[in-house]
């Protein structure tokens, strides 16, 4: 009988001690411009927060920021509120995870696209995008029937010159002499959430000849694939997965794995396991990809797709190197 009352008790004490320690674990997440259902960057870390929440009934606090002064107010809001690790998405909100991680150094905190910081409680992640644009690239000058293809970013900054750069060098491997035309939506965040300009700017490049156009410009992205799907053309995704938005117009996707970021980064946060520096994603760490579903599948060919493949297996063997823009601020093509 003894026995029976020491594992009940010892039981009720753990139970008890897990719904204590769940209560204390407290995540959240600051999307970016654009917000958690921009079908691109921010939705991404969203599949990665909901994977998340649905896998341990835990809620995440989170926040969509619509101006430039909220990314430090929500992550002080937060800390205060009790957030026991905070996810900052994408570069811009480097200063505010900066100045409140060093403020909260009893908190963890993780951001995605920043490298450069040094806070002894900050995870950043990193991603290779120039290898999968090097793919998509490839893809685009296989499938082209007009010898020109084109390029739309967002916001004119190295990360974008460096997918560009990626895709360019991916192009030329195929056709050294096919024309790759580029265009910039704009210089400030403004240029992430422009549906129209991005349709506007892709007209012009189909005006211009181009029959496949890659865009990596979060939601002012969703502008481009529409205006391609009009005019018959192939559009390129970025980020998510996006060729269901216009099956049989969207010849793939360049996939970058940021969903992967913010899942791993709450699961190692509630496990204790988490750790802090600078993780680097590419093709090697299965960060980067391009995607083959049922929505592209007739549009990409045996060949093409034993070539992409080939071109994979060859730069996570070291075989193929792409150049990293944001290394010297140049594109070797």
């Amino acid at each position: 009988m003894q026995n029976i009352l020491r594992i009940i008790v010892v039981g009720i004490f753990a139970m008890l001690s897990s719904v204590a320690w769940a209560e204390e674990f407290k995540p959240a997440v600051v999307y970016d411009m654009g917000g958690k259902f921009d079908k691109s960057f921010n939705e991404g870390v969203y599949n990665g927060i909901k994977r998340f929440e649905e896998e341990t009934g835990i809620k995440v606090m989170d926040f969509e920021v619509t101006n430039e002064t909220q990314r430090e107010q929500a992550m002080q809001r937060m800390a205060k509120r009790g957030a026991t690790v905070i996810l900052g998405v994408g570069f811009a909100q480097a200063d505010a995870i900066n100045k409140v991680a060093a403020e909260h150094p009893d908190k963890k905190f993780a951001i995605i696209d920043v490298s450069w910081l040094d806070q002894p409680n900050l995870r950043q992640y990193a991603f290779k995008e120039h290898e999968g644009s090097y793919l998509v690239g490839m893809a685009a000058a296989l499938a082209s029937k007009t010898g020109k293809v084109g390029f739309v970013g967002g916001m004119d900054i190295p990360l974008i010159r460096a997918f560009a750069c990626g895709y360019v060098q991916g192009v030329k491997k195929v056709k050294a002499d096919m024309d790759v035309l580029q265009n910039m939506t704009g210089t400030t965040p403004a240029a992430w959430n422009n549906p129209g300009k991005g349709a506007e700017l892709a007209q012009s490049q189909i005006d211009r000849g181009a029959d496949v156009i890659y865009q990596a410009a979060g939601g002012t992205g969703i502008g481009v694939i529409r205006a391609a799907a009009d005019a018959g053309k192939f559009s390129i995704g970025v980020d998510s997965n996006q060729n269901h938005l216009a099956p049989g117009s969207v010849l793939t996707s360049m996939l970058k794995r940021v969903d992967v970021a913010a899942y791993e980064t709450m699961k190692d946060a509630m496990s204790g396991k988490f750790d802090t520096g600078v993780r680097s994603l590419g093709l090697a760490e299965d960060g980067v990809g391009w995607a083959l579903d049922e929505h592209n599948a007739k549009l990409i060919t045996d060949d093409m797709k034993a070539q992409i493949e080939a071109a994979s297996a060859d730069i996570v063997a070291g075989k193929i190197t792409v150049h990293d823009y944001r290394s010297d601020s140049s594109c070797p093509n």
